[in-house]
């Protein structure tokens, strides 16, 4: 298994749309593990294959304290969604330190296939719904900061380019062998 790198919102890589998984293999199977990992070193709850910069309808998940209840979603499709709506505050592993209120859906059911192409469906609600929203958006190319004002987006994106600009500056001095 490995650690892969998560895009940082503005990367446009973001608004890529993922196609339909199909060949479910080996391939297949490693990067559900390396997505996994990935998504508990962030840590996080979730984590889309577009985040990997791998366009493919994929999602993992697991939103237990435990980190023992990890579920593949692949090719997901929302087949039933409340006319309830919620206000959560969420966060992205692509805009690291972000939180702001998203307004979804309550409850949902989706239909999904796991990780050797087997078929399934779940309903859900609370974090679980949101979850499963805000990381299905990322299978659209949107990210969870297109729903906020285009002031707090502006703010957020010159934020991440400014973070971003001092990672690449301390990486090249570490390279440099200099202190930062």
């Amino acid at each position: 298994m490995a650690i892969l790198n998560i895009l940082r919102y503005p990367d446009p890589r973001l608004h890529k749309v993922a196609k339909p998984v199909t060949v479910f293999d080996e391939r297949l199977e490693k990067l559900v593990a390396d997505m996994a990992e990935t998504m508990y070193d962030a840590p996080g709850i979730g984590l889309a294959a577009s985040q990997v910069d791998v366009h493919e309808q994929l999602l993992v998940i697991d939103i237990t304290e435990t980190k023992d209840d990890l579920v593949t979603y692949i090719n997901p499709e929302i087949i039933w969604a409340s006319d309830e709506k919620q206000v959560y505050d969420e966060g992205c592993l692509s805009v690291p330190g972000v939180y702001d209120g998203v307004e979804r859906h309550a409850k949902i059911k989706v239909r999904a296939l796991d990780v050797k192409g087997q078929p399934f469906e779940v309903e859900a609600d609370g974090l679980l719904a949101v979850c499963i929203q805000h990381e299905m958006d990322h299978l659209l190319g949107k990210v969870f900061v297109e729903y906020l004002s285009p002031l707090k987006r502006n703010r957020i994106k010159t934020k991440m380019i400014k973070e971003e600009r001092g990672l690449e500056r301390e990486a090249q001095l570490r390279a440099q062998g200099r202190r930062y």
